[in-house]
C-alpha cells in the first residue's frame, strides 16, 4: 500500500477496514496533513505504529483493533494535538502506558483491550483527561492497584471496563465520585477488600465484581470479616466531637430517655418513634402527597412529587376500601352471580346503574383487552378495559392482585379507580387521560399530523415518566415490572404530564383470559365489542434482547431498556416500531427498527448531532447541552449487558439534574 502526498484533492479521511489487508502501516500516512480520520480495523496488519505517523497533526481519530500490531504504546503519540479517539484494542502491543498519556488532553475515548499492555498505570494520567468520556483497559496483563485519581474522569460514560487484568489491593473509593451512569467492570482481577458504597457504587450489580476472591461486600454474597461488629452494613459511629455536636444541636428527652432503655429495645423504639413523627408531618399537609387523591378524572393539576418512596405509600382510606372490595362478592370464591362494581378508593362514587347507562367509545384494543371511554352522568369521562371472560374459579387470587394495583398512587402512573366482577364479565375502570399516547404526540394520530413537542416538553415527559416507573420499581407493593414500556403506553394530560398505563395487566390476563366476549356480561350493548386485534405478535423493538429470549423472566431491567428506547425515540423522532397495516396516520416519521444500534453507530462515526436529533428540535440551539446529557442516560438505559444498566431511580434523579 503505497501513500503519497499531493495539493489536489486532500485527504482528510481513509477507511479501509475488514478487508483482509496485511503489511506494515505505511509511515507515508505521515505527510497526509490534512488528514482527520484514519480506520484500518479489522485487516491483518502487523509490527509497531510508525512515529511518522504522529507528523498528521489534524488527526483526530484512529481505529486500528483488530489487528496484529505490536510493539509499545508510543510516547509520541500526544503529539497530536487533536486526538479525541484512540482504539487500539484486539492487537499484540504490549509493555507500560506512557506517563506521556497524559498529555492527550482531548482525548474522548481510549479503548485498549485485548491486548498484552503490563505493569502499574502511572499516577497522574486521569486528572488531565477531563474530556475522558470512554475507558476501556480490560483483558491485559496490568498489575498494581488502581489509581486514585481515575476517581477524576468527570466526563466518563458508559462502562469504566478494567476486567480481566491482574489489578491488586482495595477498590479506591474515589471511583464513587464517577458519574452516577457509569458503570463498573472490574471482575477477574485480584481485588481486596470490602467494596465501598458511595456515590456510584451503589448503582452496580455483583457482575462488576466478580472473580475477585478476596473482595467482599454488597452487592456480593460474601460478608466482610467485621460484619459482625457492624452487621447492617452503616457507617461506622460518630468520631466523639461528632457525637457530642449532635447531642448539643437537640436530641429530645423523651428519646435520650428511650436510648437509655437498652439496646435492642432501645433501637426497636427509636425506630418506632421515628415512623410516628413521619407520619404526624405527613398527616399535617406539609410534605408532598402521592396518593392521587382529590377530584376524579386524572388531569387536575398536581404537586409533582419527588422520588422517595414514602411520598408514595397509600392512605389508610385506600387500603380499607380495598379490603371491602375482597370482602364483596356473594361467597368470596367466585365473586356475585350478578357482579360487583367495587371502588378502590373514596374518590370513585358512581353506581353499577350509572355505569350501564353511560355511552361508550372505543379507545383501543390489543392482546390486553378492549378500552372504552366512557362518560358518566355527571360529565365525567372514565377508561373501562375489558378483561377476558374466564377465571371463574380465580376470583380471591384477581381482587388480591387488583388490591396491589390499586395502591399504587403516583402522580405518573393511571389510577386504577374501581373494577367489575362477574362470572363472565371482568372490567377495570381508571382515570381517563385526555391527550392520547405519546405515540400520537410524536408520529401522529390517525388521520391526523403529529404534534410539534418542543424540547421542554419533551424532558417533562421523559423525566415524569422515569418518576413514574421509577415508583412502580421501588416503592409500589409488589415492585412492579411493567414488562411492555413504549410510547402508546405513555398517556399524556392536556399539561403534557406523562402518566403510565397498562402496568400489572399481565397477571390479571393470565387469570380471566384475554378474549373478552360479545355474548357475555350485564354490559349488553352498552360497551360494543370490537375483535381484539391479533395476537401475532410484530418485533418489540422496545425489548431488551434478553427479554426477546423464550421463557425469560421479567425484570426491572427490562423496564430500564425499554424506556431507554423511549428516551431515544424522543430525542430522534424516529420510531423503532413498524406502523400498523391499518395506520393511516399522516406521520411521515422515519422507522428505523434498531434504533439503539442506529444512535450507537452515530456516536462512533462521530456524526454530527444534527444527524440524529429530531429536526423539530434543530431550532432550539439553546437545548444542545441538555440533548446530549439526555443521549447519554438513553445509551446507559440500553447497554445490552442489563447489569450494566442503572436502576430506574438512578435514571431519575439524572434526568431531573437535565435543565435545572
Amino acid at each position: 500500500m503505497n501513500v503519497t502526498n499531493s495539493d489536489e484533492p486532500r485527504v482528510v479521511g481513509i477507511a479501509i477496514s475488514g478487508k483482509n489487508l496485511r503489511g506494515y502501516i505505511p509511515s507515508e500516512l505521515g505527510s497526509l496533513v490534512y488528514l482527520r480520520r484514519l480506520n484500518l480495523h479489522g485487516n491483518n496488519f502487523y509490527g509497531s505504529i510508525p512515529d511518522q505517523l504522529f507528523n498528521a497533526t489534524s488527526l483526530h481519530s484512529m481505529f486500528l483493533y483488530g489487528n496484529n500490531l505490536s510493539g509499545v504504546l508510543p510516547p509520541s503519540i500526544c503529539n497530536l494535538p487533536r486526538l479525541q479517539n484512540l482504539d487500539l484494542s484486539n492487537n499484540s502491543f504490549s509493555g507500560p502506558l506512557p506517563k506521556e498519556l497524559k498529555n492527550c488532553r482531548q482525548l474522548q475515548r481510549l479503548i485498549l483491550a485485548g491486548n498484552k499492555f503490563s505493569g502499574e498505570i502511572p499516577i497522574g494520567i486521569f486528572p488531565e483527561m477531563a474530556n475522558l468520556e470512554q475507558l476501556d483497559l480490560s483483558s491485559n496483563e496490568f498489575t498494581g492497584p488502581i489509581p486514585e485519581d481515575m476517581g477524576e474522569l468527570k466526563s466518563l460514560t458508559g462502562t469504566l471496563n478494567l476486567s480481566f487484568n491482574h489489578f491488586s489491593g482495595p477498590i479506591p473509593k474515589s471511583l464513587g465520585d464517577l458519574p452516577l451512569t457509569v458503570s463498573f467492570d472490574l471482575k477477574n482481577n485480584n481485588l481486596t477488600g470490602e467494596i465501598p458504597q458511595t456515590g456510584s457504587f451503589a448503582n452496580q450489580g455483583p457482575t462488576a465484581f466478580l472473580n475477585n476472591p478476596l473482595l467482599c461486600g454488597f452487592p456480593l454474597q460474601k460478608g466482610c470479616k467485621n460484619d459482625s461488629q457492624n452487621p447492617s452494613g452503616t457507617q461506622p459511629s460518630l468520631k466523639k466531637d461528632e457525637g457530642d455536636e449532635e447531642t448539643r444541636k437537640g436530641l429530645k428527652p423523651g428519646l435520650i430517655i428511650l436510648i437509655a432503655v437498652g439496646d435492642a429495645i432501645g433501637v426497636a423504639l427509636i425506630g418506632l418513634v421515628i415512623v410516628y413523627v413521619y407520619w404526624k408531618k405527613k398527616d399535617s399537609g406539609g410534605s408532598c402527597s402521592c396518593t392521587g387523591k382529590g377530584k376524579f378524572g386524572g388531569n387536575e393539576r398536581r404537586k409533582l412529587c419527588p422520588f422517595p418512596c414514602i411520598s408514595g405509600f397509600p392512605s389508610n382510606d385506600s387500603e380499607v376500601d380495598s379490603e371491602k372490595g375482597a370482602d364483596s362478592g356473594g361467597n368470596g370464591t367466585n365473586g356475585g352471580s350478578e357482579g360487583d362494581l367495587v371502588a378502590i378508593d373514596k374518590g370513585f362514587n358512581f353506581e353499577l346503574d350509572e355505569l350501564l347507562r353511560a355511552s361508550a367509545y372505543v379507545l383501543g384494543k390489543s392482546g390486553l383487552g378492549i378500552v372504552y371511554k366512557v362518560v358518566l352522568g355527571n360529565g365525567i369521562p372514565v377508561a373501562v378495559r375489558r378483561l377476558g371472560e374466564g377465571g371463574e374459579q380465580r376470583y380471591k387470587e384477581f381482587v388480591s392482585e387488583i388490591q396491589a394495583i390499586g395502591r399504587v398512587k403516583h402522580p405518573n402512573v393511571v389510577k386504577l379507580r374501581a373494577y367489575y366482577w362477574a362470572p363472565d364479565e371482568k372490567l377495570l375502570i381508571s382515570d381517563f387521560i385526555s391527550n392520547g399516547s405519546l405515540a400520537s404526540a410524536l408520529h401522529g394520530r390517525t388521520g391526523q399530523a403529529s404534534s410539534n413537542l418542543s424540547w421542554g416538553t419533551r424532558l417533562k415527559i421523559a423525566k415524569g415518566t422515569a418518576r413514574g416507573l421509577a415508583y412502580l420499581h421501588e416503592c409500589s407493593p409488589r415492585k412492579f415490572v411493567h414488562g411492555d414500556i413504549k410510547p402508546s403506553n405513555i398517556l399524556l394530560d392536556n399539561d403534557f404530564q406523562p402518566h403510565i398505563s397498562d402496568f400489572g395487566l399481565n397477571r390479571l390476563i393470565n387469570i380471566t383470559g384475554n378474549n373478552p366476549s360479545s355474548s357475555g356480561g350485564f354490559i349488553g350493548g352498552a360497551l360494543p365489542y370490537i375483535k381484539s386485534a391479533s395476537q401475532t405478535e410484530r418485533p418489540n423493538n422496545y425489548r431488551s434482547p434478553e427479554a426477546r429470549v423464550t421463557g425469560s423472566r421479567p425484570t426491572q431491567k427490562w423496564d430500564v431498556y425499554s424506556f431507554g428506547v423511549v428516551l431515544l425515540e424522543l430525542l430522534t423522532g424516529k420510531s423503532p416500531e413498524l406502523s400498523s397495516p391499518t395506520s393511516t396516520s399522516t406521520s411521515s416519521a422515519e422507522i428505523i427498527p434498531d434504533l439503539v444500534r442506529w444512535v450507537r453507530k452515530g456516536f462512533e462515526e462521530e456524526n454530527p448531532l444534527s444527524d440524529m436529533v429530531d429536526p423539530m428540535l434543530l431550532k432550539e440551539i439553546h437545548a444542545k447541552k441538555e440533548v446530549l446529557a439526555v443521549f447519554h442516560v438513553a445509551l446507559a438505559c440500553t447497554e445490552a449487558d442489563p447489569e450494566l444498566r442503572p436502576r430506574m431511580k438512578t435514571v431519575s434523579e439524572n434526568l431531573d439534574k437535565v435543565g435545572s
